[in-house]
């Protein structure tokens, strides 16, 4: 019965704060690369996430970089209405070495959980993989998951699986080479801790890359 109640009181805040909600309009000038729809509040009314190239260019020599945003829209009699948007969680469209090849970041919408996936080169050996996973509790919406993987195409495969909810951190280094005949290739590392998440980050203030914590019995540190 108390969840119960919880539940409602938690349904009603939101229906209330909804009602003031302003209706959404794609921006003059801004290309839309990619959309998904799905719960997110639990309210059985399905949301849209929707991604943004903006028409903000960034100064760069040799192409086009543009900054990219996304909004989570409410449904309210027929209206798309702003509920949530973000600026920080999304690389510029010039990210990477070769950015005029880099798909779409991907968006999904499972168990009322949101993930946005971001792949790119950082050079023409290296791809980087970004998965982020935000819930919205507590009248927010905040980082509960997050997946890296930075392979080379012959020497390594390094990969980081953090679940901030439970504090369960895994990381894995594969070490292999394209030289048959090479012997100097470093031992395979795998380590799974546990670390003790005081807060979780809202992801209006998550930033990929500017958090860091250290890697129990190794010298390194793990960004995410």
């Amino acid at each position: 019965m108390k969840q119960l109640f919880s539940l409602a009181a938690s349904l009603l805040i939101v229906e209330l704060y909804a009602q003031n909600l302003k209706d959404f309009t794609a921006p003059k000038g801004y290309q839309k690369i990619a959309e998904a729809k799905g719960d997110l509040d639990k309210d059985g009314q399905d949301e849209t996430v929707i991604i943004f190239n903006t028409d903000k260019k960034i100064n760069t020599d040799d192409h086009d970089d543009f900054l990219r945003t996304f909004f989570i829209l409410k449904n309210i009699d027929g209206k798309l209405k702003i509920w949530k948007q973000n600026n920080t969680v999304l690389f510029s469209s010039g990210m990477g070495f070769y950015s005029e090849d880099n798909t779409p970041p991907e968006l999904s919408i499972k168990n009322n959980t949101l993930s946005i996936t971001q792949i790119f080169n950082t050079n023409s050996r290296h791809t980087q993989t970004y998965q982020h996973t935000f819930r919205f509790q507590n009248g927010d919406f905040y980082l509960i998951g997050s997946h890296g993987r930075f392979e080379d195409t012959c020497e390594f495969n390094y990969l980081t699986e953090i679940n901030f909810s439970t504090g369960k951190v895994i990381t894995d280094e594969e070490y292999s080479s394209c030289d048959d005949e090479e012997k100097d290739i470093p031992k395979d590392v795998h380590k799974e801790f546990v670390h003790p998440f005081k807060t979780l980050i809202k992801m209006n203030n998550f930033r990929i890359g500017e958090n860091k914590i250290k890697i129990p019995g190794l010298k390194k540190e793990l960004n995410y």
